[in-house]
């Protein structure tokens, strides 16, 4: 019996080893594949620059002021190739924030009921409008946004305050959130007045108001209207 098992023990060692060197054998060959795959990843990382309607980078673009960088969407996830995300960005409160600057810009178009849904007019007002501003001032159109957003939000208002039949005025601070809903409303504004019974076209207007915003100009109707307000805010402090 002796002679009979040990071969029997002989042939499992030997399956024991063989299964150690497999088991090392597959395991080096995940390894690989996982590095594979990884170097893939990494490669279909870099793709293509996401650049506004194929032409202007969102990399370079700078928030100037502090406080309202969360607010001003234009970097990371938020740079899109069109201003026309079809997001539902109304389903809850704060959630608009969060909505591409370029396209917030394009809804304020859309304004007065016979322009009311005409996403694609407004988009394309929009496209036309940097292109102007980039022949006029050979920067990054989207810079210029940006800036005068930042400029045209203005930082004090006031509210009514008492009940009774007597109500007063009483200067508040703006929150950053504010500001930019309020800058939008603004610049959007000034260019429909300025192009309703007008030669320029809306998107010529909307250059205009922009610049001069962007450079804080008192030409601009958003310049004058922010520093009306902050200057009626100060009366009442």
């Amino acid at each position: 019996m002796a002679d009979v098992e040990e071969p029997v023990e002989q042939y499992e060692e030997e399956a024991g080893a063989e299964g150690e060197e497999g088991y090392e054998g597959e395991e080096g060959a995940e390894g690989y594949e996982e590095g594979e795959y990884e170097e893939e990843y990494a490669v279909a990382n870099t793709g293509p620059e996401v650049k506004l309607f194929g032409k202007w980078a969102f990399d370079e673009i700078e928030v100037r002021d502090i406080s309202l960088g969360d607010y001003i969407a234009c970097k990371g996830d938020h740079a899109t190739y069109l201003p026309h995300t079809a997001g539902r960005y109304q389903l809850k409160r704060f959630r608009k924030a969060s909505c591409p600057i370029v396209e917030r810009l394009a809804c304020c178009l859309m304004r007065k009921g016979r322009n009311a849904g005409k996403k694609l007019m407004a988009v394309r007002i929009v496209q036309h409008t940097l292109e102007i501003i980039h022949l006029l001032t050979d920067q990054n159109p989207i810079q210029v946004v940006v800036d005068a957003i930042i400029n045209s939000g203005p930082r004090e208002d006031s509210t009514r305050v008492g009940g009774a039949g007597v109500v007063r005025r009483q200067a508040v601070d703006m929150s950053p959130f504010r500001r930019v809903n309020y800058a939008l409303y603004l610049l959007a504004t000034g260019a429909r007045e300025a192009s309703f019974r007008n030669l320029k076209t809306m998107a010529e207007c909307l250059a205009e108001e922009l610049i001069n915003a962007a450079r804080g100009s008192s030409n601009s109707y958003a310049i004058k209207k922010k520093d009306e307000i902050e200057r009626v805010s100060k009366s009442n402090r």
